[in-house]
């Protein structure tokens, strides 16, 4: 596949890159991602990386004007890539490449790079609003419907998976503090450069509930109970029961949403990535999550009275 982009596609966007009219010398593939394709671009003594949107991704709840708005903020904030172009026509946008290493899923849990990690999360949640909002439970609810649509078949636990979703939403209510989130932390999106842990891909960022980046970091580090007890204190500087509570409930409400975003993409994408397989697999995490006592002792501790 220079793949479902195409090679002739990626020679538009290249050609459609403001000051690029000389040909690049060279241009290579970056692996990773199951959403869009990213390739590094060599001008002379200056590297670019070009990520070009995947097909129907708009069903997914993602808006590339607004990424890119946001990702402009997070360069400002000095926690994001610069950006150097937006191709709103061709779904595409190059970024400076940032020097750095990446982080492991495995490393991110360690405590002190975690407490590394929170100081950026900290500084783009009290930062300049974001542009758009997120809410976990609208994006399921509509992953679903947009899947079902599709013929996309779910199992009979993802019935029993959303109404204990819809029992969280009740108890937490609506967002008190709502703030400018990621909401896509997952270790590929981290990079260490020496002084920073900086953030990358922001296409599902948007106002919302600070908990559900904390949930969904759990979630995507695999943390326990300890290393979710960990993650409260690199935030907030000390544990509160209802604070772990939230984080334990957003954990699950976000293998929930990879597990329906899976199901939907089984639907809509032609890339080479067994999504159903996927989608199963968080799913097997979330009946985990909502069938153990803990949930209704999480749901009592958060509970808006």
């Amino acid at each position: 596949m220079a793949n479902e982009a195409g090679g002739e596609r990626l020679q538009v966007i290249l050609q459609a890159v403001p000051g690029w009219e000389l040909p690049s010398d060279a241009v290579q593939p970056l692996e990773g991602g199951i959403t869009n394709l990213n390739y590094l671009v060599r001008r002379g003594e200056e590297r670019f990386v070009v990520r070009v949107g995947g097909m129907n991704t708009h069903l997914l709840g993602i808006e590339r004007n607004r990424e890119y708005e946001i990702s402009c903020i997070a360069a400002d904030l000095g926690i994001g890539a610069e950006v150097y172009a937006f191709l709103p026509d061709h779904g595409a946008m190059v970024t400076h490449f940032v020097e750095g290493d990446a982080v492991s899923a495995e490393r991110a849990a360690d405590r002190s790079v975690m407490r590394r990690i929170m100081t950026t999360v900290r500084r783009y949640h009290d930062g300049p609003a974001f542009p758009g909002s997120f809410s976990v439970f609208q994006i399921f609810r509509t992953y679903e419907q947009l899947a079902l649509e599709r013929g996309v078949v779910f199992p009979p636990s993802a019935a029993t998976a959303l109404g204990h979703a819809r029992a969280v939403e009740q108890a937490l209510g609506p967002v008190a503090d709502p703030v400018p989130c990621h909401n896509d932390l997952l270790a590929a999106n981290f990079l260490e450069d020496g002084e920073t842990i900086r953030l990358l891909d922001w296409e599902y960022g948007g106002m919302g509930d600070r908990f559900f980046d904390l949930g969904n970091f759990a979630a995507n580090q695999g943390l326990d109970s300890v290393g979710c007890q960990a993650l409260v204190e690199a935030y907030f500087g000390e544990v509160k029961d209802r604070h772990l509570a939230h984080i334990y409930l957003m954990r699950t409400m976000s293998n929930l949403r990879e597990s329906f975003w899976g199901f939907l993409q089984s639907g809509i994408s032609s890339l080479e990535f067994d999504f159903l397989d996927y989608a199963h697999s968080h799913l097997a995490r979330v009946m985990d999550d909502v069938t153990s006592p803990q949930m209704v002792e999480w749901q009592a501790a958060v509970e808006v009275r």
